[in-house]
């Protein structure tokens, strides 16, 4: 099916004049909806969508009132993982609830993860949902896609104002914001046996200790957890885009004396032999360390039961030098897409509004144990008190926001990775290292050509 993208009959300043002009709205006593519905459809289910008007404009400010206009009805469809579709349609409800002006609209929640929405939006704008969730990486080519709406004005200051400075930047591309945080909790730390790893804070500490009680330490040197030693050693590898997604420009410094001290360090790591390359506690065997995510926290409970524990990342130690493994660190976020139909544009700005402020997103904390990425919520008690979520929250200090990266830079990464682990470096002298690193960086360079 074709791309085409939905664009605004009303510029912002339109939207806010009519929305003014509605100051001090009646007192509406009708019956709000709760028909919410959750369906599970695929990618290409039924098209809610309203017809094209492609070059209206995009820019959308907060409403000044929402009592008295006109919002139409119809159905907004929402994309969300399968893991928060009871607690998304529970807080829609409760959303129409508190805004019975816009009960002219019907919600349908569908399953999709955060991971696949974006492939799945850009292959048909059009018959998208109105909301969806979606992985921070996938920005870039969501925006060139014209499949997110500009959030100005008032929303943009929430989005800013309301969630830590990564989330906050991970919604934006240039100077645009284009989304609502969701989480603050796409990041990796350590999970370990306290009965066996005795000093978190060093890797060869940690690889000692699993050594001598025979037990398996993993760490996934895949794309994604590499960057863990890259950074921590200080290089850089960021890509700059322009406000329209594209790849315009590129930081690498991979082939240094400090990209070589990292290259070095997941040698030696890969070479102990308790070391596995892995990150899925699911798929681990006989373990007592391993770098993992959140989202397998309850099955890092159950494995270790009362020598459950959890830390930042180590330092490691290369060439007589010590330092902190840092990596990246990623969110989950909203989009809305654009709208044909001014009303509708403003309650699915409102409700995604709602679904990223804080009594939602410790909602979802609760239910399934999301990370929040509000400020205030992160201050909330029980999320204090998870012991995952702290050393997230410890490790995120040493991170950066995960950027926009082109999609050969993952396959590049991982394949670097498995060249690592699969011993093809073993013997290397420091100036074949340093050759395989101008090799990898050239690559890079070559992205932005």
């Amino acid at each position: 099916m074709k791309k085409r993208v939905l664009a605004l009959v009303m510029s912002t300043t339109m939207i806010a004049s009519v929305l003014t002009a509605c100051g001090g709205g009646k007192d509406d006593t009708s019956t709000p909806n709760t028909n919410t519905t959750t369906e599970n459809n695929n990618a290409s289910a039924d098209n809610n969508a309203s017809a094209d008007n492609s070059g209206a404009s995009t820019d959308n400010s907060a409403p000044a009132d929402t009592q008295a206009m006109d919002f139409g009805s119809g159905t907004i469809k929402i994309w969300v993982p399968d893991a928060v579709t009871g607690v998304t349609e529970t807080l829609c409800n409760s959303f129409f609830e508190a805004h019975p002006e816009m009960n002219g609209y019907t919600v349908s929640i569908e399953p999709m993860g955060e991971g696949e929405a974006a492939g799945n939006v850009i292959t048909d704008v059009e018959a998208a949902p109105d909301l969806y969730a979606f992985a921070q990486d996938q920005m870039a080519r969501l925006v060139a896609a014209g499949a997110l709406t500009t959030i100005n004005g008032d929303y943009a200051t929430f989005v800013q104002n309301s969630n830590d400075a990564g989330a906050a930047a991970a919604a934006k591309v240039g100077n645009e914001v284009y989304a609502f945080p969701l989480t603050s909790d796409n990041g990796y730390f350590l999970y370990y046996d306290k009965s066996v790893v005795t000093d978190p804070s060093s890797l060869e500490k940690i690889i000692a200790d699993c050594e001598a009680a025979g037990k398996n330490f993993y760490f996934d040197t895949g794309s994604w957890y590499q960057t863990a030693f890259f950074f921590g050693a200080g290089c850089e590898l960021a890509f700059d885009t322009d406000e329209d997604g594209n790849f315009t420009g590129i930081k690498n410094t991979y082939a240094s004396e400090n990209g070589l001290k990292a290259l070095k360090a997941i040698r030696t790591m890969s070479e102990s032999k308790i070391y596995m390359d892995g990150s899925s506690v699911g798929d681990a065997v006989n373990w007592a360390a391993i770098v993992d995510g959140t989202w397998d926290s309850s099955s890092a409970k159950e494995v270790l039961g009362d020598n459950y524990a959890c830390a930042k990342l180590p330092t490691f130690t290369v060439d007589g030098e010590t330092f902190q493994l840092g990596g990246f660190g990623g969110f989950k976020l909203m989009g809305v897409k654009p709208q044909a139909e001014a009303g509708k544009l403003v309650v699915c700005l409102e409700l995604a509004k709602y679904l990223s402020d804080t009594d939602a997103q410790l909602a979802r904390f609760n239910e399934v144990g999301w990370g929040p990425s509000n400020v205030t919520a992160q201050q909330d008690p029980a999320v204090q008190a998870d012991e995952a979520l702290s050393a997230l929250g410890e490790q995120l200090q040493y991170t950066i926001p995960q950027g926009q990266y082109p999609g050969e830079y993952w396959s590049e990464a991982d394949a670097l990775g498995e060249t690592i682990c699969g011993g093809n470096f073993k013997g290397y002298t420091d100036e074949q290292l340093m050759a395989e690193l101008e090799a990898f960086s050239s690559k890079m360079d070559a992205l932005v050509k």
